[in-house]
């Protein structure tokens, strides 16, 4: 018996393959998909879908909170930049992101003289603000519960500190509700589930207990390294191989059961599960995070009446077909020939957690 301790030496990780390749001649074609960008981009780098046995397919599913994020949404966003009193604050992959029309993002914007500014955390837009009380700093609160958090302090810290020109726009994510819209979805084929280690961190393993519990998804909460990636699709090939479908918490050195109770009870604090609109799956409910009514101060969608436009994709772009793993990034007809990474069509070609992105990467090892 393999134990993950094996998976820290090449011959260990030769070891586990030949098991991967033993079990799939039995078990006939399966599709794992990973739901974690950071997987994504691992996945690729190590190339580690050319290692593996044809019948076993490796498949992105909807990881990557930017790409995630709908056209009409980022629309509402640069509208918001006309505004001559507004800096939009954000994390770098947002800036790059178009909206409904091809070229039009936060970087061309600011290029054209719009204030938009990059910082690395929620706290760098508050002191933004801090140092220039002559404008309202805009916080473009993207991410899944892993950034949640963060933001959810930054908010709390801006309110005891009184700053009057900070808010946040919530652009949150729940990983849950996404996983159950994706399953009842009728194109859904996925017979298991790679889950994200990050944001396991926060909600602990368990929050991934419903995948073989009420839809009988073998389901592995996974690490990052080469090794993890090994060991936890062997942990799937075996409870496919023997029809026992459970969860595994590969990732033990970081991911507890109960997750970070502190990280979760300041996510309750401040935010308020609401329905929201993800690219690719329509609106999902209790799919987003809404500030709660004590820090409606704080609040950029109230303080602006922001309002999401009523926008498709961009013609051609495919991207809501990758995001739901309904599609290979390959198999996008604008895929490096319209869409690159040096000029992207879709969010999928732009995020750093992109599924076209990392396939346009690490095209030959992928």
């Amino acid at each position: 018996m393999l134990c993950e301790s094996d998976f820290q030496n090449p011959a260990g990780t030769r070891q586990a393959l030949d098991r991967i390749r033993d079990l799939a001649a039995g078990t006939g074609p399966i599709r794992i998909m990973e739901v974690c960008g950071t997987h994504t981009m691992a996945i690729a780098r190590c190339g580690l879908k050319s290692l593996l046995p044809p019948e076993v397919r490796l498949i992105s599913g909807p990881g990557c909170p930017v790409c995630v994020t709908p056209a009409g949404v980022i629309d509402g966003i640069l509208r918001l930049t006309e505004d001559p009193s507004v800096t939009i604050a954000s994390y770098g992959d947002l800036l790059r992101v178009p909206g409904s029309r091809r070229g039009d993002c936060l970087l061309r914007r600011k290029a054209a003289g719009a204030s938009v500014e990059s910082v690395y955390s929620a706290m760098d837009a508050l002191a933004l603000a801090q140092q220039r009380p002559d404008r309202q700093v805009v916080f473009l609160g993207v991410g899944f519960e892993t950034t949640a958090p963060g933001t959810a302090a930054c908010i709390q810290e801006a309110c005891s500190r009184r700053v009057s020109n900070f808010s946040v726009l919530s652009l949150l994510k729940q990983t849950e509700p996404a996983l159950r819209a994706l399953i009842a979805a009728p194109d859904f084929g996925v017979d298991a589930f790679l889950c994200p280690g990050h944001v396991a961190a926060i909600t602990g393993s368990q929050a991934f207990r419903f995948l073989p519990d009420a839809f009988g998804l073998p389901a592995v909460v996974s690490g990052f390294e080469a090794g993890d990636l090994v060991f936890s699709i062997l942990e799937l090939m075996r409870m496919l191989a023997y029809k026992k479908p459970d969860l595994v918490n590969e990732y033990r050195r970081l991911v507890k059961p109960e997750g970070n109770p502190a990280a979760r009870q300041m996510i309750r604090q401040v935010f308020a599960p609401c329905a929201s609109q993800w690219r690719g799956l329509g609106e999902i409910p209790e799919g987003g995070l809404a500030i709660r009514g004590e820090y409606a101060h704080l609040d950029a969608a109230l303080r602006f009446d922001f309002q999401p436009e009523d926008a498709g994709e961009i013609p051609g772009c495919r991207c809501s077909d990758v995001i739901r793993g309904v599609l290979d990034p390959q198999d996008c007809p604008l895929f490096q020939t319209v869409c690159t990474p040096a000029d992207p069509v879709g969010p999928c070609m732009v995020s750093g957690e992109g599924s076209c992105a990392a396939a346009s990467r690490f095209r030959q090892l992928s």
